[in-house]
């Protein structure tokens, strides 16, 4: 599915010109068995030295990715780490025996780096698996079976774990969101297949529910396009309708406004202000290597650029904010493939900052409350 005060200390984002407003184009879902509710999974992570943007990134990251990058490869049922010169440092599953993945839409990691959380959106559970180990740690779900009965997901979306081990997921046809410790709903934000806005009561379908420095989410509802901000304990703050047609996963920028994917052909990137909703800044590019095909998820970077989860395309790519023009990219546009440098329908990525000597530092990486 497409799909999320916010203090994160990432690039800080100075504002741009818009482009021409996007036209209607009919809707498309995502590769798998039932249609997705939007698609990817976001990166809120706030990062702390060495890998703030104040510190100069090591030598071999101070082009346009200043790190590592894990990427839900959904179309081919993996998770990868690359570089950013393409080399794959490692993924998962990592051989023939041991857990597998299915649909993997998103991938974070949690517990200080020790863990990658992935909700499995088409086969209707949540893993998480040990970093580097990948050993199956934990699953909520059944698989292949959606439910809204105590225990099952329909079509998770963007499930995080907290640094107190609170799991939050958007449980997007079911139309709420849910809050799990161990292996028990403590939470649940909505109404179980009530499923029109109006929050918190009620939600359209979520696909959403990135959490944020100071304990609050920020929720993307589908079909009647908003962005909801609210509290884990389910108190709305504020509610925009977002001027996109396919709302997805929205991100929030170290100055506190908010950075949504539109999940789309041809797709698009906004910025919007925080308190108002208006547009700061728009790419939309509708022909050319520069198209955007269904694009789930957008993040801000250190330095400033934006990267994009361009799904259909089959590849990530990184934007350059004030030239409007990609300046790198892993996949190759509209090829996908299993080989070294090519995706097939990625669906979710977690920006990984490096040490000084340029090794992968997940344990810097905290989504949500320290």
């Amino acid at each position: 599915m497409r799909r999320r005060a916010f203090g994160l200390a990432a690039a800080l984002l100075s504002l741009a010109g818009c482009t021409a407003a996007p036209h209607a184009s009919p809707a498309a879902a995502p590769h798998g068995a039932r249609p997705s509710v939007r698609h990817g999974a976001g990166s809120s992570a706030r990062l702390r030295s060495p890998s703030s943007p104040a510190t100069r990134p090591p030598p071999g990251f101070r082009g346009p990715l200043p790190g590592d990058l894990m990427i839900a490869d959904r179309g081919n049922d993996r998770i990868l780490i690359v570089d950013p010169h393409h080399h794959v440092l490692w993924r998962f599953p990592r051989g023939r025996r041991g857990p597998r993945l299915h649909f993997d839409d998103d991938a974070f990691f949690a517990d200080h780096g020790r863990r990658i959380i992935s909700n499995e959106e088409g086969d209707d559970a949540i893993v998480q698996i040990a970093y580097p180990s990948g050993r199956l740690r934990w699953r909520f779900g059944h698989p292949g079976v959606p439910g809204s009965a105590p225990g099952y997901l329909h079509t998770p979306d963007d499930a995080y774990r907290l640094n107190d081990g609170l799991v939050i997921v958007a449980d997007a046809y079911n139309c709420r969101i849910l809050e799990i410790r161990g292996r028990r709903v403590v939470r649940t934000i909505g109404q179980t297949g009530v499923c029109r806005h109006d929050p918190p009561r009620s939600f359209e379908p979520v696909n959403g529910d990135t959490p944020l420095p100071d304990g609050h989410i920020l929720v993307s509802e589908l079909r009647v396009p908003y962005v909801d901000e609210l509290t884990l304990r389910g108190k709305l703050i504020r509610s925009w309708r977002a001027p996109v047609h396919y709302p997805s996963d929205p991100q929030p920028t170290a100055s506190g406004n908010i950075v949504l994917a539109d999940y789309w052909s041809p797709g698009a990137v906004v910025i919007l202000g925080h308190r108002t909703g208006r547009v700061l800044w728009r790419y939309r590019v509708t022909s050319g290597p520069g198209e955007l095909d269904h694009p789930s998820l957008a993040a801000p970077l250190p330095g400033g650029k934006v990267i994009v989860c361009d799904d259909y395309n089959d590849r990530v790519v990184v934007i350059d904010r004030r030239t409007h023009r990609i300046v790198w990219h892993y996949g190759h546009r509209g090829v996908p493939g299993t080989a070294p440098g090519y995706l097939d329908t990625p669906d979710g990525f977690d920006f990984v900052p490096v040490t000084p000597t340029g090794q992968p530092d997940p344990a810097a990486i905290t989504h949500g409350p320290r």
